[in-house]
């Protein structure tokens, strides 16, 4: 059984945690999260952490970068990248095999592209007059400046694109990419891939588990402990619209539906990032749902 890295990675909802768990239990594997806002300590229904499924067989699969922050604090790919060589390096050294799982694909690529990115300090004075443009005017901007860092799955707020566009005005080499074609060296990635009717009904199955787990509660009680509307807005998804319902901008019943929509819609935008990882360069190896349950012949077959 190889060493290599094992990637996961798949549009939401389509069983990423499950297969990765029951994986990391056949090869003694940890699992590194690579999910831009699993990171956050208390925001487990709307995230998806799902951490009951961390046990296999009795046995706990030990995971790393899940709840490190508090909601209140930011992070950045520069900030992922950091973080994951750290657990990396530290778990290779106990000769322990790795799993890289999630649906953030800037970080899943920032790690396998070996992005070059500058750690460029606040510019409150750039923040200032960026702030008064909308997020359509600042998209624009970016692709001013430059036009192959947007990344519509990643830039989806204000807040992203002003410090992006921080990052490369302060930065020497703003006119080139911000990664290099070299990858990590001994990896395989396997991308979950399902058919869209029966990944619509799985967002609209887990949609309502959510609801029923207290997903609404969850993000009443982040505002309750001092997260204003804007924060929350930042969050995106659940946390955003959820946030409207709360502070009384739509009904229950056009949360329920704006949501079902808006995931839809970031599950295509995941697809369009993995398949331009692929025109990067990055081999994805798609598995069905009947291959991701035959484990033994995964294994045996790629591994």
């Amino acid at each position: 059984m190889t060493n290599k890295l094992v990637v996961i990675l798949g549009p939401t909802a389509s069983g990423k945690t499950s297969f990765a768990v029951n994986l990391a239990d056949k090869m003694n594997s940890d699992i590194i999260s690579a999910d831009s806002r699993q990171i956050y300590k208390g925001m487990d229904i709307g995230t998806g952490k799902d951490l009951e499924e961390y046990v296999v067989n009795n046995r706990k699969i030990k995971y790393h970068l899940i709840d490190i922050l508090n909601p209140n604090q930011d992070y950045s790919v520069y900030k992922f990248r950091n973080d994951f060589f750290q657990s990396y390096n530290n778990l290779k050294k106990q000769n322990k095999n790795i799993i890289l799982c999630g649906g953030t694909g800037l970080y899943i690529e920032s790690v396998l592209l070996d992005y070059k990115i500058p750690n460029i300090k606040p510019d409150e004075k750039l923040r200032k007059f960026y702030a008064k443009m909308s997020i359509n005017e600042l998209i624009e901007e970016l692709k001013k400046i430059n036009s192959k860092i947007f990344e519509p799955n990643f830039h989806t707020t204000p807040r992203r694109i002003i410090r992006t566009i921080e990052i490369l005005k302060n930065s020497k080499n703003n006119n080139k990419k911000i990664y290099k074609s070299v990858p990590l060296s001994d990896y395989i990635v396997f991308g979950i891939k399902r058919d869209r009717e029966n990944l619509l009904k799985s967002i609209e199955h887990r949609l309502e588990d959510r609801f029923n787990s207290g997903m609404i509660e969850e993000v009443e009680g982040l505002i309750n402990h001092g997260l204003d509307f804007e924060r929350l807005k930042y969050f995106g998804l659940e946390y955003k619209i959820i946030g409207e319902y709360l502070f009384d901008q739509i009904s229950i019943d056009e949360m329920k539906l704006k949501l079902k929509f808006a995931i839809n819609k970031f599950s295509k935008r995941q697809m369009t990032f993995f398949r331009r990882m692929e025109k990067r360069g990055i081999e994805i190896n798609w598995i069905s749902k009947n291959e991701v349950q035959n484990i033994d012949s995964l294994i045996e077959q790629y591994l």
